[in-house]
């Protein structure tokens, strides 16, 4: 008796398991069904194809179960023409699922304790973002400081962070926009 030797040449490319072809719809269907339980304005703001966003609307119209099961179906299929990576990552992000977008908040938490508590870090973060405006955070931090002499509500650290968050957008922003900005 002799034995054979199959061997597959490199090249040649086999074809999609049913097993894989099978995860994959299904996670597209998962990925749909995440879609649904957004919001409008969420959805608006992922930029979904017409046809895929009118899906998504339908299925969250949709009460029956047989009815909700055929349109997952549908938007699974539309999810197959439609590059889902930056849907997801979006979604993750929101989920807060994203470790960059959490380091990014922590950091931006930080920063406005520090601004807060040190005197020294108004000087040092204006050195990290030049672009900031000195007077307004300034003005920010003695009122968030009497706020919390006072036990009043944090309306001026709210302030602090939607300004530090707006600041490092800014930063992350490519040089072209922040100089057309600044004009």
């Amino acid at each position: 008796m002799t034995e054979k030797n199959y061997s597959i040449e490199p090249d040649t490319d086999l074809p999609i398991s049913k097993t894989k072809l099978k995860a994959e719809a299904d996670a597209q269907q998962a990925i749909g069904k995440k879609l649904i339980n957004l919001s409008k304005d969420k959805l608006i703001k992922l930029n979904l194809p017409e046809t895929l966003f009118d899906a998504v609307m339908e299925a969250k119209r949709l009460t029956a179960n047989g009815a909700v099961r055929r349109q997952l179906q549908y938007l699974g299929r539309l999810m197959r023409d439609v590059d889902s990576e930056p849907i997801v990552e979006q979604l993750e992000a929101w989920e807060g699922k994203n470790t960059q977008e959490n380091a990014r908040f922590h950091t931006m938490e930080r920063w406005r304790t520090r601004l807060i508590n040190e005197p020294n870090a108004l000087q040092e973060f204006y050195s990290q973002f030049p672009c900031a405006d000195i007077q307004q955070l300034r003005t920010l931090i003695r009122n968030a400081q009497r706020e919390e002499a006072a036990q009043k509500p944090p309306k001026s650290s709210r302030e602090i962070f939607k300004l530090i968050r707006e600041i490092s957008e800014l930063e992350m922003a490519s040089p072209d926009e922040v100089s057309d900005s600044a004009d």
